[in-house]
C-alpha cells in the first residue's frame, strides 16, 4: 500500500530527472510537496503518441465508465489485479501506463501506528508504475487520474507493511511507458519489489497522519 508521498521536485526538476521530451514549461499549479493524499493533483509521466511528458492528474483512477466520482479507492492498484479487475483493466488494455515520481513515502507499523518514511538509499528520485485513466465531466471537460501499483514486500519493509509500490529502475522507465517493445508477459514482470538493499528507511513524527500538515520537517528522522 501507498497512502501518501512526498514529491520534493520543482517542475523543471521533474523535467529534467525523468528526461522529458518536449520542451521545458513551467506549471505553475505544482509546488513541491511532503504530504501528497489520495485525491490530490500529482505529476504523472506518461507517453502519449510519441512524447514523453508530465502533466497533473487526480491520485485515485477514476475509470472512464464511471458515472460519478464515487468513492472509489482507486490510489493503489494490486499488481495481480490490473489485468482483471474492471477498475484497471480497460487502462491496462489500452496501455495507459504511466510513471508517478515521488522523492519518498510512507508507511505506519501497526499496532503502535509508527510512520516511517522510505526512500531510495541515495535519497534520488523514485518512480512508481502507475495507471491512467480519462473520465469526460458532466460540464464536457476531460479528466485524468492515476493509480500506483503495489505488489509484495521487500525484506526491508515486509516488518512495516504487506506492500509495497512497484518502484521501477531507470533502465525500465522506457518499456514500462511504451517507448520500447515489451510484450505482456515482460511489462508484469517489472511489477516486482524493489531491492531491498537499495533502499532506507526512517522514522517520522506522527504530525504526517494528518492530511493539512506540510513541509520538509515531515520527513526529518524521529530522535
Amino acid at each position: 500500500m501507498c497512502g501518501r508521498f512526498t514529491n520534493q521536485y520543482t517542475w523543471r526538476e521533474l523535467h529534467a530527472l525523468y528526461m522529458l521530451s518536449i520542451g521545458f514549461e513551467e506549471n505553475k499549479q505544482w509546488v513541491p510537496k511532503f504530504n501528497i493524499a489520495p485525491t490530490d493533483p500529482i505529476p504523472v509521466i506518461l507517453n502519449e503518441k510519441g512524447v514523453r511528458k508530465c502533466e497533473l492528474m487526480r491520485w485515485g483512477l477514476v475509470p472512464s465508465w464511471a458515472k460519478e466520482l464515487g468513492s472509489f479507492s482507486t490510489f493503489n492498484a494490486r499488481d495481480d489485479g490490473i489485468r482483471s479487475k474492471p477498475l484497471f483493466r480497460g487502462a491496462w488494455q489500452a496501455g495507459q501506463r504511466c510513471i508517478v515520481p515521488a522523492s519518498s513515502f510512507f508507511e505506519w507499523k501497526k499496532p503502535e501506528r509508527q510512520p516511517f518514511a522510505i526512500a531510495l538509499g541515495n535519497k534520488g528520485p523514485l518512480a512508481f508504475a502507475g495507471l491512467w485513466d480519462e473520465r469526460r465531466q458532466p460540464d464536457g471537460k476531460r479528466m485524468r487520474s492515476a493509480t500506483i501499483i503495489t505488489c509484495t514486500p521487500n525484506t526491508l519493509l515486509a516488518p512495516i507493511h504487506n506492500r509495497m509500490p512497484v518502484i521501477l529502475g531507470e533502465e525500465d522507465w522506457a518499456k514500462w511507458l511504451g517507448e520500447t517493445p515489451a510484450n505482456e508477459n515482460e511489462l508484469m514482470a517489472l511489477l516486482k519489489p524493489f531491492a531491498a538493499e537499495r533502499m532506507t528507511l526512517w522514522p517520522v513524527g506522527k504530525e504526517v497522519g494528518n492530511v493539512k500538515n506540510e513541509g520538509a520537517s515531515l520527513v526529518a528522522e524521529l530522535k
